[in-house]
This record gives C-alpha cells, sequence and structure tokens, in this order.
C-alpha cells in the first residue's frame, strides 16, 4: 500500500555571524527534533511541516504582504493554492522556532529590520503566550496576527528547493523548502515538544559534524546547507534566493546496496534505471530495501 503524500514547508532562518579565524560568515537556525518523535527523530532540521487547511483560502492571503496566490502558485509551478506553503512556513516558523515574520500594518519597508521587534519583555511575554495558544490549537497565527494588528512577510521569503520523500518511507512529504534572513529584534526558541534544542551553525560546521557521526540530518537538508555553505553574509545568500528560478523536483530512490544504504538523486547514474524498476508492473519491494528505506528517512528512537 502506498504511502499519502503531504503537503509540507519548511524555512532555512539564517543570519549574519563570524567564523573561527573571525571573518564574516552565515548561520542558519537548526532544531532539534524530540526523541520520542514518530518522524525522524532526534535529527537536526529547520522549521517546517504540514500545510494545514487554515493556511489556505482568501483569509490567509488577506493577511500576507507582497504575495498572492497567484503569483505564489505561478512560482511553485502549481495552478493555485501556492500561497498556503508560504504560510506553513511562516506559521511553523512561528510554532516550532518562536520567531513571527511579520509587520505591523501601515510600516514602510519589506527588510529584516523592519519585521516585528519582540526584544521589549512586556512584548516577549505576549507573543510566547500566543505561541503557546497557536500550538495547544487554542487560536491560530492568522487570528494573533489580526489580534496584533500584523501582516506576514512573505514577501522575504523565497523559495529554493522542492524535494518528495521517496517511495517506501514510514511518511512522505512534498516539501519546498524557503529561506530568510532572521528578524534581528526576535530570538529563536525550540517549543520544548515537538523540539527539544535550538542551534545557531555556519552551513560548513553542520555538514562536518553530520559527516562525523556527530549530529543526524536528512538528504534534504545537508542538500540545502550544500546551496548556502560558501555564501559570507545573509545579503549574499538572499541575493542568490532572490535570482533562483528553476527549482528541479527532487524525488530520491533508496537503494540497498552491497550491504550499504544508496540514495540516488535525479541526475545520479543509475537513477532512471532504479526509478523504471520501481516502476515496472508487478515490480516487488525487497525485504532489505524496505529496510533500507526506514532507517535513511523513518523515525529514529
Amino acid at each position: 500500500m502506498s504511502v499519502p503524500v503531504r503537503d509540507a514547508a519548511t524555512v532555512m532562518l539564517i543570519r549574519d555571524a563570524l567564523d573561527g579565524a573571525g571573518a564574516p560568515s552565515v548561520e542558519v537556525c537548526m532544531l532539534r527534533r524530540n526523541l520520542a518523535s514518530e518522524f525522524v527523530a532526534g535529527a537536526y532540521v529547520f522549521p517546517g511541516g504540514s500545510v494545514d487547511s487554515e493556511d489556505r483560502g482568501t483569509e490567509a492571503e488577506a493577511l500576507c504582504r507582497g504575495r498572492t496566490d497567484a503569483e505564489a502558485s505561478a512560482i511553485l509551478g502549481i495552478d493555485s493554492g501556492g500561497l498556503a506553503f508560504w504560510v506553513a512556513a511562516l506559521r511553523e516558523c512561528f510554532e516550532e522556532a518562536g520567531v513571527m515574520l511579520a509587520q505591523h500594518r501601515g510600516i514602510a519597508g519589506s527588510d529584516p529590520g523592519a519585521l516585528l521587534d519582540t526584544s521589549d519583555p512586556e512584548v516577549s511575554a505576549r507573543f510566547s503566550a500566543h505561541r503557546d495558544a497557536v500550538n495547544d490549537q487554542r487560536t491560530s497565527l492568522l487570528d494573533v496576527c489580526r489580534r496584533e494588528d500584523l501582516e506576514l512577510a512573505a514577501d522575504t521569503v523565497h523559495y529554493v528547493s522542492h524535494w518528495i520523500t521517496p517511495e517506501l518511507a514510514p511518511r512522505r512529504y512534498d516539501t519546498r523548502f524557503f529561506i530568510t534572513a532572521a528578524p534581528p529584534g526576535q530570538v529563536a526558541r525550540h517549543d520544548d515538544g515537538e523540539t527539544i534544542a535550538t542551534i545557531w551553525i555556519r552551513p560548513a560546521e553542520a555538514l562536518a559534524r553530520q559527516l562525523a557521526g556527530e549530529i543526524e540530518m536528512l538528504p534534504p537538508t545537508i542538500a540545502n546547507l550544500s546551496s548556502i555553505e560558501t555564501y559570507r553574509t545573509t545579503d549574499e545568500v538572499m541575493a542568490w534566493a532572490r535570482q533562483v528560478t528553476d527549482v528541479p523536483t527532487v524525488l530520491p530512490i533508496v537503494l540497498f546496496q552491497a550491504g550499504q544504504i544508496l540514495i540516488l538523486r535525479p541526475g545520479d547514474e543509475g537513477y532512471e534505471e532504479a526509478l523504471a524498476d520501481g516502476l515496472a508492473p508487478g515490480s516487488e519491494v525487497a525485504p532489505e530495501l524496505a529496510e533500507a528505506a526506514r532507517q535513511a528517512w523513518g523515525p529514529k528512537v
């Protein structure tokens, strides 16, 4: 039985930093999944999750700044409903990392410095309560925006990557990856529920730690970190993100070869052959292949 594929959105929050030699660098916010999670337990991820029904429709569109559903859908290459992925990314960023990418209505400017500032203790406490209420489903992100007279900063969030979880994984997602500069007046904090730790880390360091076996990351996370590894400032990253127009869909194939898990992506040698084999009528999944997929993409407890 095939696993249903859910729409999902993930956002990379980045900020300026210095490397070990004191040179300009970029850090990305990463959260560690709860060890009891049913999906990718213990892995380091970007804030993100499934697209919900409240992320879709005219009410959400009315609260988004600088991007319509028609424009968002054209960027994603779908007929309609594209803006829901931006709204989901913004909502998950607030739910999981406590960062509200929004701006008070009537304030000019679309740069990170114009976004909501929660550095005042009273404002911080108020938005912390809002976040708890959203996570407990006592209210919604849209209700918070209306109550605080905010519009979501969809125009500062850029689409850069598209991954679909491979067949055989215990849960499958059609995930759009976005990137944005973190607002300077807010502090990212994990929710102590779905996520249990927050780190700001240079992409190169995260990749090195993953390679050394110190942290776990999924292939899409690794690929997206690699795409920004060479940039030295958020301005450079955002300039790159704004000009990304051709976003290929990546549907990996998980193979078990010579006792090792092999993950093939479009363009890799053998990908097309493996895809054809998997789609062949009457093809069966070998038990070791199914187990390889679960190990690569399933929960780790």
